[in-house]
């Protein structure tokens, strides 16, 4: 129940999250431009409501048709949103956000088995005929239930909604919906509630008074603030400690409230100080009399004091204070009694699943054994060069006698949720950790000849879930490199006293055979410059990253020979290949280099040959 909540939770998060920016322009506007506002201008105040009546719901339902259905599903989940909109009669209605929240992903999922359902039964030369005419028929279907079922069916819900919270403000009991609010933002439900719920009934009462608490309920950031005050000054747990504050930073200032989910996950217990330190707040907040003016997105102390009314700064502030000081004292004696029950990093690998979960993913758990690894990553800045060929290089060293691992590689910013190992170099940590949380990280030196690919080799091998190897057939080789490597592109006995000079010298030389334009060979520097194409053992492969499409030509490879070394920071190269990639037409010639590595014989001879032709049809 509660990992369906969760996913539940993620997923309209990840509707809501990428459309932020629109909730912020809508707040200022707010609270910049209506009448009682900062700067009153009737004019530009009138943009406000198309923004929350019309812009905010398309972009929820269009983003949450996305994650269904695709590019398709995002025109279609905007085209049965309109209709939700218009049921209730535009701006005169109510905002119909927490229908966007259903309709768009509903949209998504009809298209996708629309599509399913044609897969392979569609006429030739009929594909954009079918295509269009189906978002556009099935959209209109859509946009008429919209009309008469769904609109109406929302605005109903949010009068009931409404007519509870009248209630529980009459009765004194708006403090107690804390109880309910706090667990669902761990639960990733609390989008669904602040922008589903929350803005609506606030856009009412902010109509006739200004300012509406409802705003102030789940952006206050003091109860998290709390909890992680409490985890860096008492947790026994030194990673945990040492975290914090820097958690404390991206939640208070920057308004991720994500951040500290992990820390209550770690010890569930540890939610009541938060949900008491809300009750405390918005009982203030009541007898106070105090709102905003506009929804406070992301909850940053920023955005959230920004949105308060002339003259209740302060009092919007003590609020915050007050909820992470109450949630501060709950907090302390729970951690340094119970201690943590379970590690960050299992709590923030939970996180990422869901995430995964978000994007249309399967969750992955962190496998226990590095043994168990069923696909291993190699990452580099751009994923072209040198991760492409450790990949190479360790696949055919792991394959004998571990068929049953994949062994890939890609940019470090674009790991897949399924990845199980992820090698990286050391520089490049920390973007990895963020693009695969789930995964296991190896850090190198190079990519080539380290010893943590060492261990993991000998983990690999010899670990308890080791398979007999099964029989492979020897890959073929490819006759598709005729010029991506030639025989002028192999340049022997050179000399340079600086990387910069050699990479030069190969820039120059993918240029002379019409390989690039001369813009390449500053790209290839300032790739350099971001993280070293130095590979290891001898090697380094120079190539660029940043730069305009028609810099490259055609794919080309040169191979150039630096017998007496050129230095690569601490270590020399003797052999510099420079790379100019379209698509991975030049990952093939990568492949043969990394395996003709193998053979210390063979690559202690490319160094040092003055035969041009031995060392193409090695390569080759």
């Amino acid at each position: 129940m509660k990992q369906g909540l969760q996913r539940f939770g993620k997923f309209l998060s990840a509707m809501v999250m990428p459309n932020i920016g629109a909730f912020i322009a809508w707040g200022f506007i707010t609270a910049l431009f209506i009448p009682d506002g900062w700067l009153p201008n009737e004019q530009l105040a009138s943009i406000q409501p198309y923004m929350l009546f019309y812009l905010m719901p398309i972009l929820i339902a269009a983003t949450g048709g996305r994650l269904v259905g695709g590019d398709r599903g995002m025109v279609i989940g905007a085209i049965a949103v309109v209709g939700c909109i218009a049921g209730v009669g535009g701006t005169d209605g109510q905002p119909m956000l927490m229908a966007a929240m259903a309709v768009g992903p509903f949209a998504g999922w009809v298209i996708k088995k629309f599509d399913q359902a044609m897969d392979g039964h569609m006429p030739a030369g009929f594909e954009m005929l079918i295509n269009n005419f189906s978002v556009g028929i099935i959209g209109m279907i859509l946009a008429i239930i919209g009309y008469y079922i769904i609109g109406p069916f929302m605005t109903a819900v949010l009068s009931v909604l409404t007519a509870g919270v009248d209630v529980l403000v009459n009765k004194g009991l708006l403090p107690l919906a804390a109880i309910f609010i706090e667990p669902a933002k761990v639960l990733f439900l609390n989008n669904a509630i602040n922008h589903g719920i929350f803005t609506p009934i606030g856009v009412e009462q902010a109509a006739e008074t200004g300012k509406s608490i409802m705003y102030m309920l789940e952006a206050n950031p003091g109860p998290g603030l709390g909890v992680l005050l409490a985890y860096w000054l008492f947790s026994s747990d030194k990673m945990t400690k040492d975290s914090a504050p820097g958690a404390i930073i991206i939640h208070f200032l920057g308004g991720i409230h994500e951040i500290y989910f992990p820390y209550v996950l770690m010890n569930p217990i540890v939610i009541v100080a938060p949900i008491v330190g809300n009750i405390c707040a918005i009982f203030f907040y009541t007898i106070t009399g105090a709102g905003l003016k506009g929804p406070s997105s992301p909850g940053s102390i920023i955005a959230f004091l920004s949105m308060a009314p002339k003259g209740q700064t302060l009092i919007v502030l003590l609020g915050v204070l007050i909820a992470a000081g109450v949630s501060f004292l709950i907090a302390s004696p729970i951690i340094k009694m119970s201690g943590t029950k379970a590690s960050l990093e299992e709590a923030q690998a939970q996180m990422g699943d869901m995430k995964a979960e978000a994007k249309g993913q399967a969750p992955k758990t962190a496998i226990s054994n590095v043994a168990d690894a069923k696909k291993i990553v190699f990452a580099c800045d751009a994923g072209m060069g040198s991760s492409a060929m450790g990949a190479t290089k360790f696949r055919n060293r792991l394959k004998s006698i571990r068929p049953d691992i994949t062994v890939t590689n890609t940019s470090v910013d674009n790991i897949p949720a399924d990845c199980d190992i992820a090698v990286v170099q050391t520089i490049l940590v920390e973007r990895a950790a963020k693009s695969a949380p789930q995964a296991q990280l190896v850090q190198i030196g190079n990519f080539l000849a380290d010893p943590n690919l060492d261990n993991l080799f000998m983990q690999l091998s010899t670990g308890d879930a080791m398979v007999e190897a099964a029989p492979v057939e020897e890959e073929k080789a490819s006759t598709k490199i005729e010029g991506v490597l030639k025989l002028e592109g192999i340049r022997l006995q050179q000399k340079a006293s600086s990387k910069e000079e050699a990479i030069e010298m190969a820039g120059k030389a993918l240029v002379e055979l019409g390989y690039v334009n001369d813009d390449y060979i500053q790209a290839m520097q300032d790739r350099e410059k971001l993280v070293t194409t130095y590979m290891g053992m001898g090697l380094a492969i120079p190539h660029g990253t940043t730069h305009d499409p028609d810099v490259i030509k055609k794919t080309g490879i040169v191979v150039l020979q630096f017998p007496d070394g050129v230095p690569f920071g601490d270590e020399k190269a003797q052999l510099v290949i420079g790379i100019a990639g379209k698509g991975g037409e030049h990952m093939e010639v990568l492949a043969k280099v990394a395996t003709a590595l193998d053979d210390q014989a063979v690559l202690e001879k490319m160094k040092t040959t003055d035969d041009k032709q031995w060392m193409l049809e090695t390569l080759s």
